[in-house]
Formats: C-alpha cells, structure tokens, sequence
C-alpha cells in the first residue's frame, strides 16, 4: 500500500510550535545580554564579552542562529497568505533604520566597537534580499550551504580594507560589539526558507502536530510573537537595572 502524507490544511495566523521556539531564543538572548552587559561595565567578571570559541561564543551564535533560522521559516509562511513583497521590503527598511539607530548610539558610547553590522542590519538586508529568493525551494538549500561553506573556507582570515565588512570579510584588527555578516547567517536564513516551504506547504503544517488553546500556551508563546519589540526594550530594561545597582560602574561609560 502505498504511504501518504498528512497536511494539516487548515491555514492559521501563527504557529505555537514556531513562536515557543523563538520564545526559547529570546530568553537565550536575555541571559546573554545580561551577563555581557555585566561584564562590559565591570560589575562582575562573567567572561561572556571576551568568549573566543567557548561556550558562551558559540551560545551566541547558536541563539542568533535560532532567530535567523525562524525568520527564514516564517517569511515563507506569511508569502503563502500575502504574495505581496512590498510589505518584506517596507519590513527590512524598518529593521534596518532601527540597526542604524543601534550604530549611533553604540558610537556614543563607544567608538572603538560600535555596531556597524549587527543583528538588526543583518535582519533588514535579509528581509529586502528575500522577496528573491522566495520562487525557490532546493535551490535555497543549496545556496544556504555554499554561503556557510564559504564563510568556513574564509574563518580566521583578516583583510586590509573595512568595506566589505557587512559580507563577512573582516577587516584587520577589526572589533565590534555585535556583528552578523551575510556571511554565513544568510546561508542559515535561506535554509529556513527551504524548511518553511517543506514544513509549511502553502503556509499549511505538513505534520499533524495538536493545536494548543490554552492560557498557558499562549502565555508561553506570546513573546515570541513579538520579537523586535522585547529586543529593542531588553537595553534599557538591562541597562536601567544595572545603572540603578551599580550607578559608580555604569556612568563613566556614557557621554553626559
């Protein structure tokens, strides 16, 4: 007898399983942002800031990694219920003007490492490269796995010229408080694309998994429904209670 696959048909506004999930990496985020910040102003020596391939290294780009990768998955959903383009573009515009906005202030505060590509840049530029890449399914996983081979191929090299630095081609002596370059993260983001249009066919779950109504579960995926907003409001909520506690490590690093 032949085997058939289930597809859930019916189309939903969102997916407990994928904002429980970004729930998980924001909370990940949180804990990290928390002790980098305890240690960049001094407070106590949690070691997150200067991490180089340890634990808290790869803790980073595991938890960066989930967001990217969700962000791929979801981008292909919301095209199966709206094939306008216009509002992913009008979307990365609006995350890449809140990265700029994270460059000026980072510079206020300090201009050796400031954000020239973090995570909000990365988002933006992905969100306006996406609407073409979105006709493809295998060809997203193929590409998604060149742009991470090459960025394996390029780690550890330096070179003499910052321009390129937004790619993923560093410059020498290059240091920076946050930095994720299309190189390799773009590569994780179109293989979420691939994933969003094997899971979520037409924006309908492939997999019969039980849908969850209940208060808990709605408490538990509400902030990962809204992830831009807890991430633009964790650094001052961050900062405010380290600066309350720790006024004498804190103010010397501001400007005013």
């Amino acid at each position: 007898m032949a085997r058939t696959t289930h597809i859930n048909t019916t189309k939903h506004s969102r997916f407990w399983e994928i904002d429980l999930l970004r729930t998980v990496a924001i909370i990940m985020m949180i804990t990290f942002h928390s002790l980098y910040l305890l240690n960049y102003f001094d407070v106590h020596n949690t070691g997150v800031p200067g991490a180089n391939y340890g634990f808290w290294w790869w803790f980073a780009r595991v938890t960066g990694g989930l967001f990217i990768f969700l962000a791929g998955v979801s981008l292909t959903i919301a095209h199966s219920k709206s094939k306008r383009i216009s509002g992913f573009l009008l979307r990365g515009l609006k995350i890449f003007a809140w990265g700029m906005a994270i460059t000026v202030i980072t510079w206020l505060i300090s201009r050796a490492g400031y954000v020239r590509f973090g995570i909000l840049h990365f988002f933006g530029i992905a969100f306006i490269l996406a609407p073409f890449f979105l006709r493809f399914r295998f060809i997203n996983l193929i590409l998604g796995i060149a742009l991470l081979a090459t960025s394996v191929y390029l780690w550890g090299t330096s070179f003499d010229f910052p321009w390129l630095l937004w790619l993923g081609l560093m410059p020498r002596g290059f240091w920076t408080m946050d930095y994720w370059p299309l190189l390799p993260w773009f590569g994780i983001f179109l293989v979420g694309m691939f994933c969003g249009k094997i899971l979520y066919p037409q924006g309908n779950r492939r997999i019969n998994i039980h849908e969850f109504n209940d208060p808990v579960t709605s408490a538990l995926t509400l902030p990962g429904r809204h992830p831009l907003v807890i991430y633009l409001a964790q650094w001052p909520i961050i900062i405010g209670v380290i600066l309350a506690l720790y006024p004498a490590n804190v103010l010397p690093y501001f400007p005013f």
